[in-house]
């Protein structure tokens, strides 16, 4: 059972748009609005995989890019979370993501000033002489099983977060957390191990 009817419109959707079909989706996949897809760029089939009994909330939001994927494991939960992935992000099962979460496996701007002042002029719509963007580094990120994202926590490109750890509200992840572990502030430290407890 889910919420989805068979021509990929959501039940009692304010949005006119139904599921795209490059959107795959599990039993019981519950989505609030098919509103959610409305930055998804890649029109390669599987750019997204839903799990099972995956949720989805109304503030969430797949920006996926043209060569972008996503992948989430059965039972998770997305509540209001950003997922901007021009290469691939990856989230395992049984996790909880929070409202206001940012997951990005890029900067999506160049760091260096005159690339950014490049890349600019390559992103105005109306500008004439419009260059070709800069090349941009991407690395996944992959969320592993039983996860749980905190509100307005970032996780930025190239992290792995390890099985049953927890990312707690507000905090920026820079660099890989291990499994069992509970992280905390920007940058991000480890705070508490599960199983350390006496």
């Amino acid at each position: 059972m889910s919420n989805v009817k068979q021509d990929r419109r959501v039940e009692d959707d304010w949005w006119a748009h139904p599921i795209p079909p490059n959107v795959q989706f599990g039993a019981g996949f519950y989505c609030e609005t098919a509103q959610i897809f409305r930055f998804l760029r890649n029109k390669k089939a599987g750019a997204v995989v839903l799990g099972d009994y995956v949720s989805c909330y109304a503030g969430c939001s797949f920006a996926i890019g043209e060569n972008g994927c996503c992948k989430v494991g059965d039972f998770t939960l997305l509540n209001g979370a950003l997922l901007m992935a021009d290469e691939r992000i990856e989230i395992g099962s049984h996790c909880l993501i929070s409202w206001n979460v940012g997951i990005a496996d890029s900067d999506f701007h160049p760091l260096e000033p005159a690339q950014r002042r490049i890349d600019a002029q390559a992103v105005a719509p109306f500008f004439k002489d419009r260059p070709p963007r800069p090349k941009l580094r991407t690395a996944p990120v992959i969320i592993s099983d039983n996860v749980w994202i905190g509100m307005n926590a970032i996780i930025l490109k190239g992290v792995t977060i390890g099985e049953n750890s927890v990312v707690a509200a507000g905090s920026v992840v820079t660099k890989s957390v291990p499994p069992n572990t509970v992280v905390a502030g920007n940058p991000a430290e480890a705070v508490k191990k599960f199983g350390d407890e006496k």
